[in-house]
Order: structure tokens, then sequence, then C-alpha cells
């Protein structure tokens, strides 16, 4: 087994033995919002905060993140990337995507059921009071496909009787404005908030070289909108039960630039998609509820109806008013999922702790392209599993894990051209097994260390199976869940009460890896060969993270996280992994004057990452950003910054630039 050693540093808040670091960050808020406990998924164990990373709402605010990929993306571990030609925010988990490290809201999972993806800056951070991220050792409660980790994002909950905050402002080529009312009347409480966000284009950096396809300036067609409505009510008859129901829509719309790169092998270059997305919009409604039996039992459960549409229009060229051409078309998705999940916790001393879960969903998506019919993909997922914590001695946690996942599919179809009627494609059905186990060792208050082996898998989804890819594969119902063997070794101390460092080390090795097979069937008609998905690959990710955090007074606080992964291809070598850096450094310095000034500066370096398979890359980057926030009059501050203050012309992917020197203004009212 190969381990390379990753540095992270992790100045964000660390959970740990239940507690966040956080307090080590600014003190702006005097009230923090509150944080929704029952949307968090817990691992059992006194100790178990050390395998989980957080960053809260006040860390969010002082980097002047909006969406979620460019919040997640100042943690160890997590490296930010997209998918240029659909204009989608993407992050990898330890070099897993988000197929393979799920998305949930307050424990419910979140993708589009066709190809298991979901793009994070569609949803803003303003209604969020933290974001959990679980790397290595993932809890079976987060249920199936959490092959590397998986993300939480935790709504609000109202700790005073009345609570009021947002914030209205100015940004580069649009605005922002967005509010968060709450009430809490003791049994009772409410939590309801709105947001806009609004960009007609961002701009390009001065160092950009115009092309064909883009003359500089403002990004063409880079234009998007997200808004974004809640609402949760809460009874509470006691301080152990709870029973919440909350109401999510989101709506959403956006262009996508164009591939403006060299690669002449890129099918982009010869032909660019001239693409556009009317409308975005997603409907959460969802129940949670946590119910004591007495004091050492308990019942959790999560029921949730999700429902996602978009319509995708490909236009002829740049000008986005025809669609007449072959390749020009209007494409409609209306989907569903339909869920619960039952969570049933035992402590039988305190030594033992037992946590057990059931959870069920239906996936159901739907397409059609304007003028053909409807055809209709849909899939079942079943888990159960257990979970228990074993304090050998004092200090000492075993923990370990076990779950059964079973995904059936219930319909498939697809539309054949020639006859123009929507015919049935196999069905099948994929069962998968996961075990964990893991070692939390609390040497005393201020230094912790853990271990864990974690066998892990991931159904591959609606598309994986079934997709022709614009007629150049044949489809394969029969795919098997990829299994990943994930290690970890992991430390976490401080010293001299004002310098916290952590660090971890990992090592997964990843089989039936889905991979592209070339040359699978001859199309006779088209005199080409077409390939197909299949259970044949082999791969091995490594590295490790390192950060540390330094409160060098009551006015100044530093932190830096390093992070190093190695992804080998090891059935084809010479295929390369594209998206993650080999390095990715994030540093930051903070001054803080009691409640009245906030100043920082933080700093982002990767190296250079693929972009193809066939070793197209981008280059290495370094951005540099700040911030400031003028507290100017009782409820009322005003905050200001420079992202990208050098002017860098980068990109995630090779093509596709991202802003230059971009700037914004907030007026932040808070009672």
């Amino acid at each position: 087994m190969r381990i390379a050693l990753i540095i992270c540093t992790s100045f964000i808040s660390q959970i740990m033995n239940g507690q966040s670091l956080s307090s080590r960050q600014t003190q702006q808020d005097t009230t923090r919002p509150g944080t929704f406990s029952l949307g968090e998924v817990e691992v059992i164990g006194r100790h178990s905060g050390n395998i989980n990373t957080t960053i809260d709402s006040r860390q969010i605010r002082l980097f002047a993140k909006n969406d979620v990929s460019r919040a997640l993306n100042v943690l160890p571990g997590v490296n930010l990337s997209a998918v240029g030609p659909r204009n989608e925010a993407m992050v990898y988990v330890r070099g897993f995507d988000l197929r393979q490290v799920p998305l949930l809201i307050d424990g419910i999972p979140v993708y589009i059921p066709y190809d298991g993806y979901v793009d994070l800056a569609r949803f803003t951070t303003f209604d969020l009071s933290a974001i959990h991220v679980s790397k290595g050792y993932t809890s079976v409660l987060y249920g199936p496909n959490a092959l590397g980790g998986a993300i939480n994002l935790i709504s609000r909950r109202p700790e005073k009787p009345f609570e009021f905050n947002g914030a209205t402002g100015w940004l580069s080529g649009g605005y922002r404005s967005n509010i968060n009312i709450g009430s809490n009347l003791g049994k009772f409480y409410i939590q309801a908030g709105a947001s806009k966000l609004k960009r007609d284009s961002f701009p390009l950096s001065d160092k950009f070289i115009p092309g064909k396809n883009e003359d500089g300036g403002d990004r063409n067609n880079s234009y998007s909108t997200d808004e974004k409505y809640n609402m949760k009510v809460a009874y509470t008859p006691n301080e152990r039960s709870e029973y919440a129901l909350s109401y999510v829509y989101q709506h959403g719309k956006k262009g996508t630039p164009v591939y403006t790169g060299t690669d002449t092998l890129n099918s982009q270059f010869k032909s660019p998609r001239f693409w556009q997305w009317p409308y975005w919009d997603k409907r959460s409604l969802y129940f949670i509820s946590n119910t004591t039996i007495d004091s050492s039992q308990y019942v959790k459960t999560r029921f949730y109806y999700d429902k996602f549409k978009n319509e995708l229009d490909s236009y002829d060229d740049a000008t986005y008013t025809t669609i007449s051409r072959p390749y020009a078309f209007k494409s409609f998705y209306d989907d569903y999922t339909l869920g619960g999940i039952v969570e049933y916790g035992k402590t039988f001393s305190k030594w033992d702790d037992l946590k057990l879960t059931v959870q069920y969903k239906k996936d159901v998506h739907r397409e059609n392209n304007e003028g053909e019919p409807v055809r209709t993909m849909s899939d079942r997922t079943f888990t159960a599993g257990a979970e228990n914590a074993l304090n050998l001695t004092h200090g000492l946690t075993l923990l370990t894990g076990f779950s059964y996942n079973n995904r059936t599919s219930i319909e498939a179809q697809e539309y054949v051209s020639a006859t123009k009627q929507v015919r049935d494609l196999p069905s099948n059905n994929n069962n998968a097994f996961n075990i964990q186990g893991g070692l939390l060792y609390q040497l005393n208050d201020n230094q912790s260390f853990n271990a864990s082996v974690a066998r892990k898998t991931r159904f591959a989804t609606m598309k994986d199976r079934y997709s022709y890819r614009m007629g150049t594969a044949i489809p394969n119902p029969d795919l098997k869940a990829e299994t990943a063997v994930n290690y970890e070794l992991g430390y976490k101390g401080r010293f001299i009460d004002k310098i916290e460092l952590q660090a971890a080390l990992f090592y997964t090795k990843i089989n039936n890896t889905i991979l592209s097979v070339s040359n699978v069937l001859y199309d006779s008609t088209r005199n080409v060969w077409q390939s197909q998905l299949q259970n044949v690959g082999e791969s091995e990710y490594l590295g490790g993270e390192i950060g540390i955090s330094y409160q060098i007074s009551a006015s100044f606080n530093a932190g830096l996280n390093y992070t190093y992964i190695k992804r080998n291809n090891l059935t084809n070598p010479k295929l390369y992994f594209t998206d993650v850096p080999r390095q990715k450094a994030f540093g930051f310095v903070q001054y803080q004057l009691k409640d009245l000034l906030s100043v920082q500066v933080n700093a982002e370096h990767n190296s250079r990452r693929y972009s193809t398979t066939y070793g197209t890359s981008t280059g290495n980057f370094t951005l540099l950003n700040t911030s400031a926030t003028v507290h100017i009059w009782r409820w009322f501050s005003v905050e200001g910054g420079i992202n990208n203050i050098t002017d860098k012309n980068y990109s995630l992917v090779e093509g596709y630039p991202e802003p230059g020197r971009n700037y914004f203004a907030n007026v932040v009212y808070r009672l």
C-alpha cells in the first residue's frame, strides 16, 4: 500500500467532541444563527467529531462565498471544479465526484435522478447555518452511494423570540439580496427566508486573449439567476423531541459560455454548444422528527418529496435566436424523488451505543425533446444499516458499521427516432454491501487520534446504464456497483491554547470502476465503432491533508491548509483522471477590532489539472482575495471586497476561463 502525506490545515470549524472550533474565528456576529440539529447526521461515539469537517455561516460570510461550491472550496481535501460544457459547479472530495459523494440537505439526498449530479452553483449559502463534510469513514446513516464521503447542508433554527438578518448589495455584473426571519416561542418555532442572486455576466481578466467565440470584457452568455424561498415550522414538546415540516422552492436560469480553448481534439473546438437554460427549478417538501422513547431510546424519521424540472435550449449559433439545425433542440426534464428514512437509537450503557436505519427512495426521470413523446426511467433503492459505538476504555472508542443496499430498475424507456415511438429497455437490479470500522482515541483534552477502514459502494446511475452518448455508445443495463476501500489515519491537537493542528493520511483502492471500453460493437450503418461502459476499472487515490490555525492575539488570527492527492489509473495509466489538481493550498490572515471592524486577506493556490483523459490540462494559478466589514450603526454594517485582486487569467477546465478581478459591496442588517 502506498500512502502519501497530505497536509490538511483546517482553520475552519472542525468538530471536536461536539464543539465547533469556529469560536476562534471572527466574533462579528453576537447572534450566531442556530443550527437545525434535526438536519444533522451524527456518527455515534463520544469522539466521533474527529471524522467530520464543518464550515459555519460565519466563516462562509467572512470569505464572501455566495454558493455552496465556493464555500466548500476553502476546506482541506475538497477541490472546486466545473463541468464547462454545462456551466455546472462541481467539487471533488479526496478525488471523488458528486455521484460518489452525495449532497444532502438536512440529511435528505439531493441530486438529478438521471445522472446523479447536481449543480452546486444553484445552491446559495444565505439560508445555511453550516455545511458538514464527511470523508473516509462515512456513517451508514448517510445512505447509499457514499463511496468517498458525504456533504450535508444544514439549515437554520431560530433561538430567540424574534430574529431578523439579511443583506443587500452589488457585485460585478449583478446583485444579491437575502433575508431570514425566525421566531422561537418555546414549544413552537418558525423559520423563513428569501434570497436572489442575479448576474448578467462576469468579467474576464484583462489578460484574456479574445478568440472566435469570445471577444473578452464580459464573458458572453454567462448570465445566471437564482431565487430561493424557504419556510420551516416546528413543534418541540420537550427538550429531546422535535417535529419539523419544511418547504423549499428554488428557481434558476443560466447561460452556458462557449468553449474558447485551443484543443483541436475537443469536440467543442469544431462544434461549440450554444446553450441556455430558461429554467432550473426545484421544489422540496420534507418532514423530520425526533421522538424520545425514554432516556436511552429515540426514533428519528425523514420523509421527503423532491421535484426537479428544467429546460435546455440548444441554439443554432451565438445569436441565440433560432433552433433549426440538426444539433439544435429543446430538451425537458421532469423528475421527482419520493423517500423516507427511519433511524432508531439505543444506549445500552455509558459504554455502548447502537443506531439502526432503514431507508427507501424512488427516483423518477422523465425527459423528451420538443416534438417527441416523453420517456420514463425509474429506480427504487432500499438500504438497511447498523452502526455501533463501543467505548473500550476511557478515551478509546470503537466504531463499526454495516449496510445492505439494493437498487432495482422499475422502468426504462428510450425513444426510437426511426419509428417515432417509445420502447422498453431491459430492467435490472444490483445488491451492494458496505462494512467499516474505526478507532477514535482521545489522549487528553487537547489531542486525539483516529484510524479507520471502510468498504463503500456506488450504484451505476440511469445515465451510466442506458445512455447512447449521442450515438457513440451502447447501453449496459447490468453495470454493477463500484467498490472502494478507504483507509485513513488522522490527528487533531491544540497547543498553548493558541495553535490548532489537524492532519490526515488517506489511501483508497477502487474496484469495479465504471470505465468506457472502446470498439465494443461496430455500427455498419454509420461505419463507426461504439464504446460501452463496463466494470473493468481499477484505480487508487492517495494523499494527505494538514491544517493549522494560530490565534496570534485577541485581534489577529491566521490559518493555512494544504492538500496533496495523487490518483492512479491502474487499468490504463495512459488515460488521465481529470479535474483534480495534485496540490492545493488555502491560507488567510484576519484582523478583528472588537465588533467595529473586521479585515481579512486570503490566498488560494492550485497546481495544474487535467481537463481531458488524453492529457489537455490547465495551468497552475494563485488567487488573492480580500474583504472588510465595518459596523456603522446598531443593526447595520457595510462590507466590501475584491476577488482575484491580481486579475489572474485562469481556468478550472481548459477553454472555460473563470472571472477576472471582481468586486462586491453589501449592506448587512441583523437584529
